[in-house]
């Protein structure tokens, strides 16, 4: 019996690499899929509409969340962000472990949503080096980079309802640990209802055999 695959959310500090350590563990391991975000923020240089964002107007964005075709979204930096419903339901009844990565907001939603889910929080080791990392990226303004650092510290009071902390120290390690903990949460019993299911039926089949 196909299981399902685990819906995972990973969430983290602007500048903890969360983009880079879900792309190396794509190209490494399969079973994952990236779930695809719409968002109504501008186009990033080299970001394509399809491949990193499904990029949108706030009008078609709110009319995608009055037709419940979003399994969660939120605002950030005043942009929408969410995750379309039909995709990660296709891939998840493939038993595709399918990756959200998504604001604190939205994880939690998640977790309401599908208790099932598997949360985790990526961080650097130290906040120097987020900050480090921030400026390295040479993108943004010292003012931008400030309101991240703002955010992230508003952030880092709601790490608790995470079910685990990946810290992106080394990368290969870091992607390594990564799918320890997800191959580990696939044998907990809310992750294998239909291997329970079937042996269930298995046992009570032996015990009305024995009966006859």
């Amino acid at each position: 019996m196909q299981e399902k695959g685990i819906l995972i959310v990973i969430s983290g500090f602007s500048g903890a690499g969360k983009g880079t350590l879900v792309k190396k563990l794509l190209e490494t391991y399969d079973k994952y899929a990236l779930s695809i975000s719409m968002t109504t923020r501008q186009p990033r240089a080299g970001e394509k509409d399809g491949i990193h964002y499904f990029f949108t107007s706030r009008e078609k964005f709110e009319e995608e969340i009055a037709k419940n075709g979003l399994i969660e979204y939120a605002q950030y930096c005043g942009n929408y962000y969410g995750t379309p419903r039909a995709y990660v339901e296709e891939q998840l009844s493939r038993g595709q472990n399918v990756i959200l990565e998504i604001e604190i907001q939205g994880a939690l939603k998640i977790k309401k949503l599908f208790p099932e889910s598997l949360l985790l929080f990526v961080t650097p080791p130290t906040a120097a080096e987020l900050e480090r990392r921030l400026k390295g990226r040479g993108t943004e303004t010292e003012e931008v980079i400030a309101k991240r650092l703002a955010r992230a510290s508003e952030e880092s009071e709601g790490i608790e309802a995470y079910d685990y902390i990946v810290v992106n120290d080394d990368l290969e390690t870091c992607v390594e640990e990564l799918h320890h903990i997800v191959e580990a949460a696939g044998r907990a019993p809310i992750r294998r209802q239909a291997f329970i299911k079937e042996i269930r039926e298995e046992l009570k089949g032996f015990v009305k055999g024995g009966q006859n």
